[in-house]
């Protein structure tokens, strides 16, 4: 009797804590998803500069939060009962970094991310919405980026050119992961089965890591192989992308099969239908 062939599976590639939620939210959908992060966050080495941010957050007026991942590092330095100044305004992109500052006692009136209809979900269509909220004319006004080690600079810039003064903080670290047995031996699969696993990609730094550790898996005797692994048909992989600037980065990596979706659970699902042919039933 032919044997039953194995379900086609969604790598999330976000860090581990966001991948573990991502797994979670797909599940109530029927996505069966696997995590495999391609980035690995630390804290900031230096406390000092996230306890000064918090200290000068009642006189800022804007904090701009890049991830969730933002959101988690400096709230988890915030003084011990110090609430959300009711002056300053609370940015973000991503419904998920929104979910973060809600639950850590941000009241939704003082959040600010771009409109749920947004063509895409990043700096060029938020700050339409903070002049909306809070004028174009931003002189004498102070605003802080809040992020890991290095960042884009464009909503930094167009705050600038408004008058504002604006300050960066870094409260956490972006590494490349180190594969174990475990990991090394799933992305041989991926690429070695490419028809049974759908990338989602959510950070054009994850794809270079991805293309660091790949060539990893080729030298001769990594994770027990005695010979080394071919390069990948890159061309058979199939991905999702939450940014186009992100799925430009894997094309020019070589997947042949991208797909842009917003990164909200039903838009993956619904790529990941396309991608992979399947039918996926909701169990809520």
């Amino acid at each position: 009797m032919a044997g039953v062939a194995a379900p086609v599976r969604l790598l999330l590639t976000r860090p581990q804590a966001q991948a573990d939620d991502w797994a979670r939210r797909m599940a109530t959908l029927g996505v069966p998803t696997v995590s495999f992060p391609l980035i690995d966050i630390e804290p900031a080495d230096d406390p000092a500069p996230i306890a000064a941010a918090w200290s000068a957050l009642p006189d800022t007026d804007l904090a701009m939060f890049v991830s969730p991942n933002a959101v988690e590092h400096f709230f988890d330095r915030r003084p011990d009962g110090a609430p959300w100044p009711d002056r300053t305004w609370a940015a973000t992109v991503g419904p998920g970094s929104a979910r973060a500052l809600i639950e850590r006692g941000v009241p939704a009136a003082r959040l600010v991310q771009p409109p749920a209809g947004s063509d895409s979900l990043d700096s060029e269509h938020l700050w339409p919405e903070l002049v909306r909220v809070a004028g174009a004319d931003w002189s004498g006004r102070r605003a802080l980026l809040v992020r890991g080690d290095g960042g884009r600079e464009w909503l930094g810039d167009r705050l600038r050119d408004a008058g504002a003064e604006v300050g960066a903080v870094g409260v956490y670290r972006r590494a490349c992961p180190q594969l174990s047995t475990e990991t090394g031996a799933l992305l041989r699969a991926a690429l070695e089965a490419p028809e049974r696993h759908i990338w989602l990609f959510s950070s054009s730094e994850a794809i270079g890591h991805l293309e660091a550790l790949e060539k990893g898996t080729r030298e001769p005797g990594s994770f027990g192989d005695p010979a080394p692994l071919a390069p990948p048909a890159w061309g058979r992989v199939r991905a999702l992308a939450t940014h186009e600037r992100i799925a430009v980065r894997a094309q020019t990596l070589g997947v042949g099969h991208v797909v842009l979706v917003r990164p909200e659970a039903e838009a993956v699902a619904a790529g990941f239908r396309m991608l992979s042919g399947s039918t996926l039933e909701s169990s809520t």
